[in-house]
């Protein structure tokens, strides 16, 4: 078995996000707490597919208010670890059409070629994320966002609408444990002027002979 480890966004500590949880104790008695950064915990999950387990650990959310001060924009800082165990998987580069031609399942890839792993966070304004909403927008063909691992991520969002951004993408050339580890990535939210949810996702793609992916979603938090 193979380790392919690699650590997403990364950026230096902020005095305000390594006292985080004292802040919220803290901002919960003053007359500032509408500006104070909100600590958000979230549990650990793990969800088994054709092939594959995946694990989600150690995630958290840091809510700030945006710099811009205008009641439509906020910051969620969040971190976390995504692992992805895959027991099967063909090697190499397969092709989108790999197996025999018209067989279930053979000819559904959209990695082009790799088995692939990708997580990321689903942002909504005024419109919960709950499991049968995120079904019927992906249906309806959502588009994906965000920057990958480069740096911070913002989007804007009117009331309804819904973005995944993605935090990074890794290839799965062989059976192996493949992890995306993330730290206080910045996912900006602007023109959203009531409430905003996001939630963690996890998707692994297999190819081959029997095509599968599956996902693995977090937990619904607020990010005001």
């Amino acid at each position: 078995m193979s380790e392919n480890r690699t650590n997403g966004v990364r950026r230096g500590a902020r005095v305000a996000g390594i006292g985080a949880a004292a802040a919220v104790a803290v901002g919960l008695l003053s007359t500032g707490a509408a500006n104070a950064d909100t600590f958000v915990p979230l549990p650990d999950g793990q969800r088994e597919g054709p092939g594959v387990t995946i694990t989600r650990t150690g995630e958290h959310a840091v809510i700030s208010p945006s710099l811009a001060a205008n009641g439509a924009g906020r910051v969620a800082w969040v971190s976390g670890t995504a692992i992805a165990d895959v027991s099967a998987t063909p090697e190499g580069e397969a092709g989108p059409w790999n197996g025999p031609s018209g067989a279930p399942g053979t000819n559904n890839s959209s990695t082009h070629g790799t088995s692939q792993m990708s997580t990321g966070y689903i942002v909504g304004c005024q419109v919960s994320i709950a499991d049968d909403a995120i079904s019927a927008g992906m249906s309806g063909g959502i588009d994906l966002g965000g920057a990958g691992v480069s740096g911070s991520i913002g989007i804007n969002l009117g009331p309804g609408e819904v973005a995944f951004v993605m935090i990074d993408l890794k290839d799965i050339p062989k059976p192996g444990v493949y992890a995306v580890e993330y730290q206080d990535a910045e996912i900006q939210v602007q023109g959203c002027a009531g409430y905003a949810q996001a939630r963690a996702y996890t998707v692994v793609e297999i190819i081959g002979d029997h095509y599968s992916k599956t996902t693995l979603y977090g937990m619904p938090f607020s990010i005001g």
